[in-house]
């Protein structure tokens, strides 16, 4: 038998300055790969007042177009040239940068790496030239993201997405997203992943090296921010209250989207967990079943997590129901259609053959995300930042096994119970 397989498969450390550290070994996966990836606990809800979406803007200076301390073409030039690729994405509560590349480039990734956060000193005209490309992406993906935010704003108010606001970020400083730098972009609230063809001691040394002498500043803070307030927009009172409809926004059809929050992973994983159970339970058999049966509905699909990514972020996130409305009815008797769903399930707790093949199918996916060494990088990212009692990736599939019907029926009631919104949406 090989001595890998008498290895740890997941070496952690944390080093002095607080960074946080994952390496796992995946010898033979990677077909030669190793992807990289850095976690910083700093996204949109950290954008200061009147300068919505730096988070963002601040992701796209790691990547300058032209200019730089070398310059060069910058950091993306530097990962090319060795033969690999790099991207990053800006969340509410992070941002990750992530990068994969020939096994034997490992050294010079995280050399890299280190040094675009040692020399981030963005010019004037490069700033400019990443603000009209955000204002660019913002009117892009205005359309799509409308719903998901109107959502979010009524469950969580002052909730913004990531993306920004153009008007704002043409106005933002390089001395203003530097302050940024400086107080978000410290060891105490970043880790760093690495995942493929590597030999962890001499991964681990090369990154003490790389990052060990950047100073530590303020640690990140892991308890899922403020909790959720039930805004005026939301009531859990039945029948539904005239404010409790935000306005209409349109839509492809006659459609009403009912929004709940998932608990917070960091402060209930269970209750998490059981939430998307209950998501994909209701998914994958019992709205199509309704919609064949309920003559007031012609369509309806539940999602879980901000845009399907359930477990995906530390603050809570919405439940999201889009439910089709048949010819003269109203958002509101639509809406009741998935209150009755869930006050089925709140009162019966589903069988233990249709619990097991939905948790069957969330391993089914879940697999298959890890698969990607940039996926699993980042999952062990997401997990030391903001789950570091959880286990890790590894631990996820039992922690899925051990939803239990009662545990469904009881994310049913707190659903049922919790705040939540409904916006109408006009064909």
């Amino acid at each position: 038998m090989s001595p890998l397989l008498h290895r740890p498969l997941l070496n952690r450390e944390q080093l002095d300055n607080g960074l946080r550290v994952s390496v796992e070994p995946r010898p033979g996966h990677g077909r030669g790969l190793v992807a990289v990836a850095l976690t910083v606990a700093a996204g949109s809800d950290e954008d200061p007042a009147g300068r919505h979406g730096t988070a963002h803007l601040v992701e796209h200076l790691m990547f300058p177009r032209g200019g730089g301390a070398d310059g060069g073409d910058g950091h993306a030039a530097r990962v090319a040239g060795a033969g690999g690729v790099c991207n990053a994405e800006t969340h509410r509560d992070r941002t990750v940068f992530h990068t994969v590349a020939p096994a034997g480039m490992l050294d010079d990734l995280l050399g890299w790496e280190a040094r675009r956060l040692e020399e981030f000193a963005p010019e004037e005209a490069v700033l400019r030239t990443e603000t009209e490309v955000i204002a660019e992406e913002i009117r892009g993906g205005a359309a799509s993201g409308r719903l998901w935010q109107t959502v979010l704003g009524a469950l969580r108010p002052g909730s913004r997405d990531s993306y920004g606001t153009a008007g704002e970020l043409a106005e933002t400083t390089p001395a203003e997203v530097e302050a940024f730098v400086r107080r978000h972009y410290r060891p105490g609230a970043m880790a760093l992943s690495v995942v493929g063809e590597v030999e962890p001691q001499r991964a681990l040394e090369r990154i003490r090296e790389a990052f060990g002498g950047l100073p530590p500043g303020p640690s990140a803070t892991m308890d899922g921010g403020p909790p959720a307030r039930a805004p005026e927009t939301v009531t859990a009172a039945l029948p539904w209250a005239a404010d409790a409809v935000t306005a209409a926004l349109p839509w492809a059809a006659d459609a009403v989207a009912v929004g709940h929050l998932l608990p917070a992973p960091a402060r209930d994983l269970p209750g998490h967990l059981a939430q998307v159970v209950l998501a994909e339970l209701v998914g994958r058999g019992r709205l199509p079943a309704l919609v064949r049966r309920d003559p007031r509905l012609t369509t309806a699909r539940v999602t879980c997590g901000l845009y399907g990514q359930w477990l995906g972020a530390n603050a809570p996130e919405p439940v999201l129901a889009v439910l089709g409305r048949a010819p003269g009815v109203r958002a509101e008797e639509a809406a009741e259609a998935w209150t009755d769903v869930l006050r089925d399930l709140a009162r019966r707790p589903p069988e233990a053959a249709e619990l097991r093949r939905t948790v069957n199918a969330l391993l089914l996916a879940w697999h298959r995300g890890e698969d990607s060494l940039t996926a699993r990088a980042v999952t062990h990212g997401h997990h030391d930042l903001f789950l570091p009692g959880s286990g890790g990736p590894a631990a996820l599939p039992d922690a899925l096994r051990r939803t239990t019907p009662d545990s469904v029926a009881a994310a049913a009631r707190a659903l049922l119970a919790g705040p939540r919104s409904l916006t109408v949406l006009d064909g």
